[in-house]
């Protein structure tokens, strides 16, 4: 896939020079990325929607092109996706997250809902549950990484061995075959060799010293909202999606069987004709 087909900018973001790529023209979509990807990991949905809508998909603090520098809280780093509606111009757009992108879209939902027209999410629960949840027996095991990664050094040398070709075979074991071409591989090798994968890191570091502040109600996210889950995601445990109408106004849950945590790459067509139906649903 020739990833010039995207019009590559940069912009001085909440403090950081960050790096996108944008397509197409009409309502705005952003999609943010989770760990340990970068804008790449939305080609196939950026390639879809980029016929009807402006597609904007952001290296995120720390990953690839976009300036590593803290801090690595969550308040920052929705800060920064404002800011970059702001630099664009957009007062509200239609976000979509994975992984980490998630957390992000979440609490934009739930903080500074009138930004948004819509949220997509794919494999991160609700905030509120995972809180609630994750010190379960099976999900803490699942979870072991976000301990592993507190360790200073030793996860960004384990991350980095073999020059990053263990982590890529990793994803791909973790996949249908043929979710990712050589190409592909060369694209997240180059993305995660750039500057390394501590910015990465340093969220889930982040994550513990400064937790996110989820008031108590917990606001309720009011857009239209879409959660698309690969159920045979290694990390996060299908159950987490139970309960995530009680915090959610407008809700849909989609399921994927078979499919992994990589789930918009893994099953491009049909996160691409539910993200569509999902857009279109809410358009004007």
């Amino acid at each position: 896939m020739e990833t010039t087909e995207f019009a590559h900018r940069e912009a001085t973001v909440n403090g950081i020079r960050m790096h996108y790529v944008e397509a197409g023209d009409g309502e705005p979509v952003v999609f943010l990325h989770g760990f340990p990807e970068f804008w790449y990991s939305w080609r196939h949905q950026l390639r879809a929607l980029r016929r009807r809508y402006r597609v904007i998909a952001p290296d995120q603090r720390g990953y690839n092109l976009t300036e590593a520098r803290g801090p690595y809280d969550t308040g920052t780093l929705q800060a920064d996706i404002l800011c970059l509606l702001d630099h664009l111009g957009i007062d509200r757009a239609h976000i979509v997250g994975h992984d980490w992108g998630g957390v992000i879209a979440w609490l934009l939902a739930m903080q500074h809902g009138d930004r948004l027209k819509s949220l997509a999410v794919c494999n991160l629960p609700h905030p509120a549950i995972f809180r609630r949840r994750v010190l379960r027996p099976r999900q803490a095991l699942r979870s072991w990484y976000v301990l592993f990664f507190q360790l200073p050094l030793l996860p960004e040398l384990a991350l980095s061995a073999g020059g990053y070709h263990r982590l890529a075979r990793r994803m791909i074991r973790e996949c249908r075959p043929g979710t990712f071409t050589k190409e592909d591989i060369r694209e997240f090798l180059a993305g995660w060799r750039r500057q390394g994968l501590s910015g990465g890191i340093n969220w889930y570091r982040a994550l513990l010293r400064h937790p996110p502040r989820i008031p108590d109600p917990v606001p309720l996210v009011t857009v239209p909202t879409l959660l698309i889950w690969g159920d045979e995601d290694r990390y996060l445990g299908k159950e987490l999606t139970e309960g995530t109408d009680q915090f959610v106004a407008k809700l849909r849950v989609v399921h994927l069987p078979g499919v992994s945590h990589w789930v918009q790459q893994e099953a491009a067509d049909e996160v691409n004709r539910l993200l569509a139906e999902h857009l279109a649903s809410v358009e004007g």
